[in-house]
C-alpha cells in the first residue's frame, strides 16, 4: 500500500472580524498552487479560519461549525487538534463571530513559524523569512486605513514586504463574509477572489479587488453626475471609440441607449444610474477605453 504524502502549504495569513459591519474575514498568500482553495474558510454568524501548513482541510467546515454551535475561537482550536495525530505540523488561525481570536502553530512546523494575535484579528505563517512577517501584517492592519477588504489585503502586502514565504510567491487569496452583503443582497459573500498562478499574486489580487470594487461597489450620492455640456460631450465620444454609436451627432435618447447597452455589456449594472445620469467611476471607465 502506498504512502499518502501531503504537502506542506507554506504560508501566512490573517484572519480577522470587522465588528463595525460584522464582518468576518481571511487574506492569504503562499508558494503553493491555488492557496485559496484550501487555506481561508469564513461563515457570517460563525467565524473565520485559515489552516495552513502541512493543512488539515476539515480543519475549515468543521471549525465553522463548531462556532456556529456557540465554541469560542479558542475552543474551536483544541477541539480540532485535540484528535488529530498530526496537530504538531498543523498550523491554524481562528476568530469567531465575537471577534475572539486564537492561533496555534504545532512544534514541528518548518521554521520560520508562529503567530500573533490582536484586536479581533490573528496572523500566523510558516516557511517564513522570520517574525517580521507577522508582525508586519499586524501593525498593518491596526494603522490602515479604508474597508475591511483593503485593510486585509494591507496586511497581506506589508507581510510580503517584510520577506513573506521563504520559498517565493506563486499564489493568493481574499474571502470576506457578512449576513446579506453579497451580490444581489441574497448571500454572505462580500469578496471571494483568487490569485491561483502568479509572479506577484498580492499585488494581482488588489488589482482585482479594484476591479470589483469598480463593479460591485456602492455609488456615492457625489459621484452621480448630469449626462450634460462637457460630460455629455465625453460620454458620446467614449461611446463613438467603443462602437455603440454610429456618428458624433446622436441625439440624447440614443445617447442614453448607447450609454444602457454598454453598461449592461460591461457588466456595471450595480452602478446605473436614472436615465440622463451616469456614475463617475463607470465614466472614468469608460473614458480610459479605446
Amino acid at each position: 500500500m502506498k504512502t499518502k504524502i501531503q504537502k506542506t502549504i507554506a504560508t501566512f495569513s490573517i484572519v480577522a472580524f470587522e465588528p463595525e459591519t460584522d464582518s468576518l474575514g481571511v487574506a492569504v498568500q503562499s508558494k503553493f498552487l491555488a492557496v485559496g482553495s484550501v487555506v481561508p474558510w469564513a461563515r457570517a454568524g460563525a467565524g473565520a479560519v485559515a489552516t495552513q501548513a502541512m493543512a488539515n482541510y476539515n480543519y475549515g467546515p468543521r471549525g465553522l461549525d463548531m462556532m456556529s454551535e456557540g465554541l469560542t475561537a479558542e475552543e474551536t482550536i483544541e477541539s480540532l487538534i485535540s484528535s488529530d495525530e498530526d496537530r504538531e505540523h498543523r498550523q491554524v488561525g481562528v476568530v469567531d463571530a465575537r471577534g475572539r481570536v486564537a492561533t496555534f502553530t504545532g512544534l514541528e512546523c518548518f521554521d520560520w513559524a508562529g503567530g500573533i494575535t490582536g484586536d479581533h484579528y490573528t496572523a500566523q505563517g510558516n516557511i517564513l523569512v522570520g517574525k517580521e512577517t507577522v508582525e508586519a501584517m499586524a501593525r498593518a492592519y491596526e494603522e490602515t486605513d479604508g474597508d475591511f477588504a483593503a485593510r486585509l489585503l494591507s496586511a497581506l502586502d506589508a507581510g510580503q514586504g517584510a520577506g513573506g514565504d521563504s520559498r517565493g510567491k506563486q499564489s493568493a487569496a481574499l474571502l470576506v463574509v457578512r449576513e446579506g452583503g453579497g451580490y444581489g443582497g441574497d448571500n454572505e459573500r462580500v469578496v471571494d477572489l483568487r490569485v491561483d498562478d502568479h509572479p506577484e499574486p498580492i499585488r494581482e489580487l488588489i488589482r482585482i479587488r479594484g476591479l470589483h470594487t469598480l463593479y460591485f461597489g456602492e455609488t456615492a450620492p457625489d459621484d452621480v453626475i448630469a449626462i450634460d455640456g462637457d460630460v455629455r460631450a465625453e460620454v458620446a465620444d467614449a461611446l463613438l471609440r467603443a462602437g455603440y454609436l454610429e456618428g458624433p451627432y446622436a441625439g440624447d435618447e440614443d445617447l442614453f441607449d448607447a450609454l444602457s447597452a454598454y453598461v449592461r455589456t460591461e457588466n456595471f449594472e450595480e452602478r446605473e444610474q436614472r436615465r440622463g445620469y451616469l456614475d463617475r467611476a463607470v465614466l472614468d471607465y469608460l473614458k480610459g477605453q479605446g
